[in-house]
């Protein structure tokens, strides 16, 4: 055990020094989506350097994933969170997301869906922005489990008990570790935080709190058991109920584009100028997505994309080209692991026919 712990270290380390700040640029030229029509968006990405292609290729990349995948009829919606199978299951939307504000897009990508695991990336930056990346790994840890998402396996055999913030244990103590006085404090910085991120104010979708909650049998044994070993940081009740909420709220595509294009662009929103994380703290948040952001799926990830990215299983995933744009996409059909099929395969497509992995140029 102690060995593979080694080993899990020096792959985190290998990817912080891949994703090191120097790779960033800075927002210019900002212009809001709504505000944005089709020849702005060519004239200005065409003029910026911040992400090496022009506007015709990011569009054509874009519409050939979705011509590609559009009519895939794999997977199945999420079904242990009962209202999810009620998403209409053919949904399909891909937006690219530049550090100047422009938006090349494809198909369903205003389709409001919950936002579930991809929230937890950005506790995760609020935690790291309140105190710093040593609390995070101090307190929860930065490695993966190699264990599905929501194990409670993994508290038992790791002696740290939580090990990674975009599991479900460190995310839920994550959440804990936001400094607030109460639980509607604690809700409405989390809430807040993803706002920030996204540059606009975000629905929680009631309807999916409420059939989340009521059913959280496993999250509230996992609070529980945080909460027995010291590794949960307020009352498990109040954790588990913020959790579940910061994962009810309701996003598009196009808002996981925003909030992955401001990591891309050194944690400044591209749409309202505002630095929501500080550029020391980003490359410590792209490696922890790069190693754990696909559950146990994510080294395959990491060798086919070559992306850090999240997903969640309301659908959606967000992957960021560090220093260049986000690629967010939204389809509600997931595979075992829980990563959205469509969503997945189109966001691997562009990667490999632009060139965009970290390491290198994957293959497409």
């Amino acid at each position: 055990m102690q060995a593979l712990s080694c080993n899990r270290q020096l792959v985190t380390a290998a990817l912080i020094t891949a994703l090191m700040p120097q790779a960033f640029c800075g927002a210019s030229n900002v212009q809001p989506l709504e505000a944005a029509s089709e020849e702005v968006i060519v004239e200005q990405v065409t003029e910026s350097q911040n992400t090496g292609f022009s506007a015709e290729e990011l569009q054509a990349a874009v519409d050939k994933a979705y011509q590609n995948f559009k009519g895939l009829k794999e997977g199945k919606n999420a079904d242990y969170i009962p209202i999810l199978t009620q998403t209409p299951s053919d949904l399909f939307g891909i937006v690219i997301a530049t550090p100047d504000g422009q938006f090349f897009t494809a198909g369903d990508v205003d389709y409001k869906f919950s936002i579930q695991s991809v929230s937890k990336v950005f506790t995760a930056a609020l935690v790291m922005e309140e105190k710093n990346p040593e609390a995070v790994a101090d307190n929860i840890g930065f490695e993966p489990t190699g264990l599905p998402f929501n194990s409670k396996l993994a508290l038992e055999i790791y002696d740290d008990r939580s090990v990674n913030p975009l599991v479900n244990a460190g995310a839920i103590a994550a959440v804990s570790l936001v400094d607030a006085e109460n639980e509607a404090e604690r809700w409405q910085l989390v809430k807040g935080n993803l706002e920030a991120f996204a540059g606009r104010e975000l629905p929680l979708l009631e309807a999916v709190y409420n059939s989340e909650y009521e059913t959280a049998w496993g999250n509230r044994a996992i609070a529980n058991s945080l909460f027995n070993y010291g590794r949960l940081y307020c009352e498990p009740e109040e954790a588990l109920r913020v959790y579940t909420k910061q994962c009810s709220v309701g996003v598009s595509a196009t808002d996981l584009a925003v909030m992955g294009a401001t990591l891309a662009n050194s944690g400044t929103n591209p749409i309202t100028g505002i630095e929501v994380l500080d550029p020391r703290h980003v490359p410590e948040l792209l490696a922890i997505m790069a190693t754990a952001g696909f559950y146990d799926e994510s080294g395959e990830w990491m060798a086919t994309a070559g992306l850090p990215a999240k997903t969640g299983v309301g659908g959606g995933i967000v992957a960021v080209v560090p220093g260049k744009f986000a690629i967010a996409a939204f389809s509600p059909r997931l595979n075992e692991a829980g990563n959205s099929i469509k969503s997945m395969r189109a966001i691997r497509q562009i990667s490999g026919e632009l060139g965009l992995g970290v390491f290198g140029s994957n293959p497409e």
